[in-house]
């Protein structure tokens, strides 16, 4: 490495934030990327460690310590190249990756860790700047064609991959814009959508189709999931159409909470919640946009999405906000001897929660409040009650019971499956959990019961991270290329 005792001498530098009343008036992104001159310093902590445990913290396997060297040397060009060779997206990762691979570098065993996420954003930052992200298009064409169903990370991963192999490939898309849950899960103030929009524009120029507002199979009538499809292709079509198939869609069924006043107005899913807002920023018409300003909300949920309902509320103006979790408040720190390096169990507090949010943890809601009079049929408030456990279960602690005030409630305690019609359509095997059924072995990864059927992403994992989604995306565009012309190139 460029300082062999830089880990002695140099501390972990974090990237700026905006102020809060300054990134609480607008819907951009408030992170302030490192300089150079602090992405050369951060680098250099790399300790270059025998076995770099950060590649394999990583779901994609970047390799860590080659890009942290280059950057040292100043040589950006190759570090985006060695960047790219396992991630097609650092954009979205840099931004909004929680970075396993920094729990699971050597440095934090007993100091900060290197600051690979921040790193990662200015490497990829700098070569869209200078215009080395450029389309890659095939040499040759192969013929075969492959629908692609689902924008997510997966299915752009996947789509990107194929594409630049020669094979013709059409991606399907029910929503009226392609991002799957980048576009409408990540609030613009985490990532704006624009990132989203170039990649977009350099797969098109790689020959990738997108046809967006495109339904695959039919739709639960009763479904809250955001859907803007306005034409319908049936499972059979895709399959008489196109040499392979994958299934790429999100992990988009919420998990509800079944308690005395879930109907009351004001009572909603996190993913009715969110979507609306980005639309809104998008420039796109929504009906009866979902609002906090001047209310009290209740976010159920302490992951991710609760802390993006979180922020997005405070970006409201919410009168106040409250986040609830299940479980019992973690520790500030981990024990990392125990832990690492692995993802530990620790007290996170995200930007948005620094943005004004009182948090309870090991708290259970019992019941919805209807108001009387005018009020009646809508939420006022929220009857809960602490819980511990004991042998493993969970009760309830007495003489904890406890009222909050709430004009709007937003549920979000992750999700539980993909849509189930599209797979259905497909008669493709699921899981006990409803994802569908695939193994991810080097020979028959990916593939499903069904001939030239393949799923990949949160359709075959479950609900899970943008760069699991990645690495799933371009696993499985292996397996297809392989499906389709006996081997495959592509880096698995």
């Amino acid at each position: 490495m460029g300082k062999v005792t830089g880990f002695l001498e140099f501390e972990r530098v974090e990237e700026a934030y905006q102020p809060v009343p300054k990134r609480l008036k607008t819907w951009k992104e408030f992170v302030i990327p490192l300089t150079d001159e602090q992405a050369k310093v951060q680098v250099v902590r790399c300790m270059d460690c025998g076995t770099p445990f950060c590649n394999s913290g990583c779901p994609v396997n970047n390799i860590i310590p080659d890009f942290n060297d280059l950057v040292f040397q100043g040589d950006w060009l190759s570090a985006i190249e060695t960047l790219h060779s396992t991630n097609n997206f650092p954009e979205f990762t840099g931004r909004i990756c929680p970075a396993p691979c920094e729990e699971a570098c050597t440095l934090n065993v007993n100091d900060d860790p290197v600051g690979i996420k921040s790193i990662e954003h200015a490497i990829i930052d700098r070569a869209w700047q200078e215009g080395w992200v450029k389309p890659q298009p095939p040499a040759t064409k192969t013929g075969k064609r492959v629908a692609v169903i689902g924008s997510g990370p997966a299915g752009l991963a996947a789509a990107q991959q194929l594409a630049r192999v020669g094979h013709a490939v059409t991606v399907f898309e029910k929503n009226s814009r392609i991002g799957g849950l980048l576009r409408y899960g990540i609030p613009d103030f985490k990532m704006e959508k624009s990132h989203i929009d170039r990649r977009i524009e350099q797969m098109q120029a790689e020959g990738v189709e997108f046809r967006t507002s495109v339904l695959v199979g039919d739709w639960p009538a009763d479904s809250k999931v955001t859907n803007d499809a306005e034409q319908q292709v049936s499972a059979q079509a895709l399959q008489a159409d196109f040499d392979a198939v994958l299934l790429c869609g999100g992990s988009e069924i919420s998990r509800d909470l079944s308690v005395p006043g879930r109907d009351l107005d004001g009572v909603h899913f996190a993913m009715e919640f969110l979507p609306q807002q980005n639309k809104v920023v998008a420039g796109d018409k929504v009906k009866a946009q979902l609002k906090a300003t001047g209310k009290h909300v209740i976010v159920i949920g302490g992951g991710d999405t609760g802390s993006d309902c979180v922020g997005t509320s405070n970006r409201h103006g919410a009168a106040s906000v409250t986040q609830f979790e299940l479980m019992p408040q973690p520790p500030e720190e981990e024990n990392k001897p125990l832990t690492w390096p692995y993802w530990p169990t620790k007290l996170r507090t995200s930007s948005s929660h620094e943005e004004g949010c009182e948090r309870e943890f090991a708290i259970a809601t019992k019941a919805f409040v209807p108001g009387k009079g005018k009020d009646k049929g809508r939420i006022t408030a929220l009857k809960t009650v602490h819980v511990a456990w004991q042998n493993g279960k969970m009760v309830e602690v007495p003489g904890s019971e406890k009222e909050f005030p709430a004009d709007l409630v937003l549920l979000a305690m992750g999700f539980v499956a993909p849509v189930a019609s599209v797979i259905t359509a497909f008669g493709v095997n699921t899981d006990n959990r409803g994802n569908v059924k695939a193994h991810t072995a080097e020979h028959g990864g990916y593939a499903t019961n069904q001939p030239k059927v393949f799923a990949a992403g949160d359709m075959r994992r479950g609900q899970s991270l943008v760069v699991w989604a990645i690495r799933e995306g371009r696993q499985a565009a292996r397996a297809v290329d392989a499906y389709l012309m006996g081997a495959s190139t592509l880096p698995r």
